[in-house]
């Protein structure tokens, strides 16, 4: 019996392209036959950490939702699209022969929360410049991450992509570009209005949720997790459980045998 529930966060990539996030990357067809065959040979990668529980970054009220998918998906009538959820995790719970997958994410009920417009605001308090640096150095520290994700999409595979996108170094990149130019957007606001502070606390109250729901769905000190989410929140989520003391916290990398495709 382990000592402690494991968890193993595997950042990845939009493959739907959804185009919700600070940094967008133009994601290919995953849908045509050389994709569906590495997609195929991840899943037989990612079967050796042998997980308990698949993760999904789905808002926790669309559970039933994504129960009822995923119940259809079994029965072989559910047409999965492009998202990443459709394409590895419910064929790795399926392989896995697991009953259901979890949604751990939290977006947020925007309707109960007063939003002010971000850029009207700066600009009738002179404080455009603030956004635009902001937004400028997103567009420059994303610069070298989308050109080598780029590259690796346009003559690698799909692991390959994965692989680069859970190494320490990409993780610690897009960890900096989530967190560094929200501190200056966070500079907008007149006394006690902190305009600019709101994305980067739902940002951070995000990412704290997800932790919590994680260990709601914890059950047993055999668990093996794995979550499959945007490679964005793999830095703070995983800062999250390791501070916690609660779990172990493995590293993806050793399931992704990059030049492993058949």
């Amino acid at each position: 019996m382990s000592t402690k529930p494991t968890i193993m966060i595997l950042g990845t990539y939009h493959m739907a392209n959804p185009g919700v996030d600070a940094v967008n990357f133009e994601a290919d067809d995953v849908l045509t036959a050389k994709r569906q065959h590495e997609l195929q040979q991840l899943i037989e990668q990612l079967a050796r950490f042998n997980p308990t529980k698949i993760a999904v970054e789905a808002d926790t009220g669309l559970d039933a939702k994504i129960e009822a998918q995923y119940q259809d998906y079994l029965k072989g009538i559910y047409q999965p699209g492009r998202s990443e959820g459709d394409q590895v995790s419910f064929p790795l719970a399926k392989k896995m022969q697991h009953s259901k997958v979890y949604c751990v994410d939290w977006f947020g009920r925007e309707d109960k929360r007063e939003t002010v417009d971000l850029e009207t605001f700066a600009k009738a308090h002179n404080q455009s410049e603030l956004l635009e640096k902001a937004d400028a150095m997103t567009q420059d520290m994303a610069q070298e991450f989308l050109a080598a994700l780029t590259e690796l999409q346009e003559s690698g595979s799909v692991i390959d992509m994965f692989h680069f996108l859970n190494q320490e170094e990409t993780i610690r990149a897009l960890h900096k570009i989530n967190n560094i130019p929200p501190l200056i957007h966070a500079q907008i606001g007149v006394a006690d209005q902190y305009v600019g502070l709101d994305w980067l606390l739902h940002w951070y109250e995000r990412n704290l949720k997800i932790y919590v729901n994680l260990t709601r769905v914890t059950e047993s000190l055999d668990d093996r997790i794995l979550l499959l989410i945007g490679a964005g929140h793999v830095g703070l989520i995983q800062q999250f459980l390791e501070d916690s003391g609660d779990y172990i916290v493995e590293s993806p990398l050793k399931y992704l045998k990059m030049g492993d495709v058949d």
